[in-house]
């Protein structure tokens, strides 16, 4: 069994960073975010016709990982976050969306505090809305009761805590680590 742990939460906030130290500790793969490398490629900020793209790119690559993963399978994010950011830029997430949301969700979320310095990187646009979309972010998961650890500090405590987090969850599912 794989199990999908999930690093969600506002831009800027150390996930892409996390996800490669988690995939290293566990000797196991990390699945990058599909909405950066969609915006790169476009040159633009994404808009409402670019979300289902954003999904089934995130859920093709999360696939293509899934054999090569060692009992966990580390993602930068996932659909959920998509769905978050459609609503918090576009007012709506597509339906199609929000099934796709219901059928795919991860296993275990890692919740990214924006305790972390802002970063500019050309794709980031919203560093005075880190703790409006952090709120988003909790509710989400609070509001679909999907288990999840915040995750705070520099990043060597980021790392630690989250060691910690999916360790404690995995105990709870009655995986070996």
């Amino acid at each position: 069994m794989i199990r999908k742990i999930v690093l969600f939460g506002p831009e800027s906030t150390g996930k892409t960073t996390l996800a490669a130290q988690l995939a290293a500790h566990y000797g196991t793969v990390w699945v990058p975010e599909f909405s950066r490398f969609y915006q790169e490629q476009q040159g633009a900020a994404p808009g409402l016709p670019d979300v289902m793209p954003i999904a089934e790119g995130q859920l093709r690559w999360e696939a293509e990982a899934r054999p090569r993963a060692n009992g966990l399978l580390i993602c930068d994010t996932d659909i959920l976050e998509t769905k978050v950011y459609s609503e918090a830029y576009n007012g709506t997430a597509p339906s199609a969306l929000i099934g796709m949301v219901a059928t795919h969700p991860g296993d275990f979320y890692l919740l990214a505090d924006v305790d972390l310095p802002w970063v500019p990187d050309g794709i980031r646009d919203r560093p005075d809305a880190r703790e409006e979309m952090y709120g988003r972010f909790r509710r989400e998961l609070q509001t679909r009761q999907l288990p999840f650890e915040a995750i705070s500090g520099n990043a060597s405590e980021r790392l630690e805590k989250a060691i910690r987090a999916i360790d404690a969850f995995l105990r709870t599912q009655g995986d070996s680590i």
